[in-house]
């Protein structure tokens, strides 16, 4: 399975437009080979380099979607996908964009390809997500991008 984006490459710089520094509004992103026997995915954007002062764990959930259509093969820009949306760290449910208190980060978007749907509520956390997709990943697609904040 394949996840990828026209606005960045895999490990390149996220544009501008996609932050808290832009319109901040989602990036376009292009799901490929999906197993012929998933029946949903799962979407989860986060940044793992927070500082241990904002964020004891160093993670931040900026966009959870689960129970997308396995069909699904494009997300076009500043979308949301079909799917049922979990809670994010700022209690977003929509897109939330990068927006780094300090220096250069890491952003990935992890994408899932599971052999049912799961039964979770909507504002989900990424956690009963993660524990609800036990035993039901059948692959797995990351597609990692960078920023640092304007000023930073």
């Amino acid at each position: 399975m394949k996840l990828t984006s026209t606005a960045f490459e895999n490990e390149g710089n996220i544009p501008r437009n996609y932050t808290c520094d832009g319109a901040g509004i989602s990036p376009p992103l292009t799901i490929s080979n999906v197993p012929t026997d998933a029946v949903s995915l799962v979407l989860i954007m986060d940044d793992s380099d927070v500082p241990k002062s904002i964020r004891p764990d160093g993670i931040w959930d900026h966009w959870i979607v689960y129970n997308i259509p396995a069909s699904t093969t494009e997300i076009a820009e500043g979308e949301e996908p079909a799917g049922v949306h979990g809670l994010g760290t700022g209690k977003n449910t929509n897109y939330y964009g990068p927006c780094p208190p300090d220096g250069m980060h890491r952003y990935y978007f992890n994408l899932y390809a599971l052999d049912t749907r799961l039964d979770l509520p909507i504002n989900s956390t990424k956690k009963q997500v993660m524990d609800a997709m036990k035993q039901h990943v059948l692959a797995k697609a990351i597609l990692i991008g960078r920023y640092k904040k304007e000023g930073t």
